[in-house]
């Protein structure tokens, strides 16, 4: 593959399984951001965020403590 990608892709749930307790960024379909703790994600991709903040257009809108977001409204997991 190209630009060193490895032949062998990565298993999703394992990366994510990787990533619990460390901060990422979710991005939703609509363009909006949230920031924090990953804390749970399940087979649907619900994801469960510690100490989140919630960013429209780049600007900080809203800190929440706990998020919980639906599977389908999410277009990435990143880790940060």
């Amino acid at each position: 593959m190209e630009n060193g990608a490895s032949s062998e892709g990565r298993d999703p749930s394992a990366f994510l399984g990787e990533i619990i307790g460390a901060p990422v960024t979710v991005k939703l379909n609509s363009g909006v951001v949230y920031r924090g703790e990953l804390q749970s994600v399940d087979g649907y991709m619900n994801i469960a965020l510690e100490r989140s903040e919630e960013f429209v257009d780049g600007k900080l809108r809203r800190s929440y403590g706990d998020a919980f977001i639906r599977g389908n409204n999410v277009l990435y997991i990143s880790a940060q």
